[in-house]
C-alpha cells in the first residue's frame, strides 16, 4: 500500500503534509504535490494533516490513476520538506470539481 495526492490539491497546494512525513517522499509541483509510490512506507500520518483531504490510501477504490500520476510526477519534480504558505486561492478551490483539466500544471515547483 502506499498514499497518494489526488486532484483536490491541485490549485491549493498545502504542504502541511510534508512537514511529518517521516521519508520525505513528497514532490513539488507549480500548483501541487505528489507522493513517490515506491518511497513512501505506509505510515499514514500526512492523511489527516491534509486540509483538502487530498491525500488518500491507494487501497480506494478508483486510486489506480492517481498512483501512477503520482509516480510520473514525482519523477520530474523536486523534493519538498518544508512547509510554504498554501496558494493564494486555495480557499476558495478546495473541493472544486474538474480541478485537473482546469488547473494542472506539469512545471515544477521550487522544491525545498
Amino acid at each position: 500500500m502506499t498514499y497518494v495526492v489526488t486532484e483536490n490539491c491541485i490549485g491549493c497546494k498545502y504542504t502541511d503534509c510534508v512537514e511529518v512525513c517521516p521519508v520525505d517522499c513528497f514532490y513539488e509541483g507549480e500548483n501541487t504535490l505528489v507522493i513517490h509510490p515506491d518511497e513512501c512506507i505506509d505510515c499514514g500520518v500526512c492523511e489527516p494533516e491534509c486540509p483538502a483531504d487530498a491525500i488518500r490510501p491507494d487501497t480506494e477504490p478508483g486510486m489506480e490513476q492517481w498512483v501512477e500520476f503520482n509516480r510520473k510526477y514525482s519523477e520530474m519534480w523536486p523534493v519538498i520538506v518544508t512547509k510554504k504558505d498554501p496558494l493564494p486561492e486555495a480557499e476558495e478551490r478546495d473541493g472544486e470539481e474538474g480541478k485537473m483539466e482546469k488547473y494542472f500544471s506539469e512545471a515544477p515547483g521550487e522544491g525545498g
